[in-house]
């Protein structure tokens, strides 16, 4: 999502330098029953690894590989290429993979989690933006096996088409996480009001699916990126200003959680416009990436748990 559509340059220039410090007024909640005994602490000042400039200045989205440990993968919004992007953790390898097949109208997403065939990761790429008007009335997530080595190349043979439209009219969302559990996929709108929608598993590949409306996320406005734990016991919602972290509790749903008030509001730094969040499969911490912006560059962010 570009500035022009919500922030400003300017306002991206003055958030890059300051951060954000918010706590929950509730107080720490217990460990919900069920969950996988981490502590909800994390750091609150990044490790921050600096990202050249002119690959990836316009990140949208960010999930930890599966396939190839200490990699994650990003892609970039509208007017830029179809390609996922291989990020190594320190920031200082970046790759870009073509998917063929696909057209970038406004990708906005990237999860990485179960489908299908079992035992096969996939990246779960979401065109659910609205940069470019006018806005659709059908969105499409593309879906396709992750490569398994860093020389390896996507096959447009593998690539499937998830299209589906809002119950209640065209949607601007960036947010995406994909269920490990259920294999159940959650769309949360960036509204004022985050309304969260479910394409349950199995999805159609051949069909226009109608999303389920669930409910709406309290307290969270203009969601911009989401993610779940491998294990899916933990989720995060980011804002431009805020991380929302909630524990799963026994046998609930991922919108059952989500339908409730965050657990915690964590505190991470600024970025000039940030729009991607993800665990790490290791479950030691969280990544925040942004798009540059206004300034000179962005950084990789890891929050370690505490």
């Amino acid at each position: 999502m570009k500035i022009s559509d919500g922030v400003s340059g300017r306002v991206g220039l003055i958030l890059a330098s300051l951060v954000f410090c918010v706590t929950c007024s509730c107080g720490d909640p217990e460990p919900s029953p069920g969950g996988n005994g981490l502590s909800d602490q994390f750091e609150t000042t990044p490790e921050r690894f600096p990202i050249a400039t002119g690959i990836i200045d316009e990140a949208s989205g960010l999930a930890a590989s599966a396939t190839m440990r200490g990699y994650l993968w990003t892609i970039q919004d509208s007017g830029q290429p179809n390609s996922l992007y291989l990020i190594s953790k320190d920031g200082k390898s970046i790759k870009e993979y073509n998917v063929p097949g696909s057209n970038n109208h406004d990708w906005e997403e990237v999860a990485v989690g179960p489908g299908p065939d079992n035992g096969v990761s996939y990246a779960y790429i979401a065109d659910i933006g609205n940069n470019n008007q006018p806005v659709t009335s059908t969105n499409i997530i593309y879906r396709i096996p992750e490569i398994k080595g860093a020389d390896a190349s996507f096959s447009q043979s593998a690539l499937q088409r998830i299209t589906f439209s809002y119950p209640d009219g065209p949607r601007d969302a960036e947010a995406l996480i994909v269920d490990p559990v259920t294999k159940d996929i959650f769309v949360l709108s960036k509204e004022a009001q985050t309304n969260i929608y479910r394409l349950p598993f199995p999805q159609s590949t051949s069909e226009t699916m109608i999303a389920e409306k669930i409910g709406t996320v309290p307290g969270v406005a203009t969601a911009t990126a989401g993610s779940i734990s491998k294990d899916g016991n933990e989720m995060v919602v980011r804002t431009y200003l805020g991380v929302y972290y909630w524990k799963r509790g026994n046998g609930e749903s991922v919108g059952q959680t989500l339908v409730k008030s965050a657990s915690k509001t964590l505190t991470v730094a600024l970025e000039p416009q940030g729009e991607a969040i993800c665990f790490e499969n290791e479950s030691k911490g969280f990544y925040t990436l942004s798009e540059k912006g206004t300034v000179a560059s962005a950084s990789l962010n890891y929050y370690k748990r505490k």
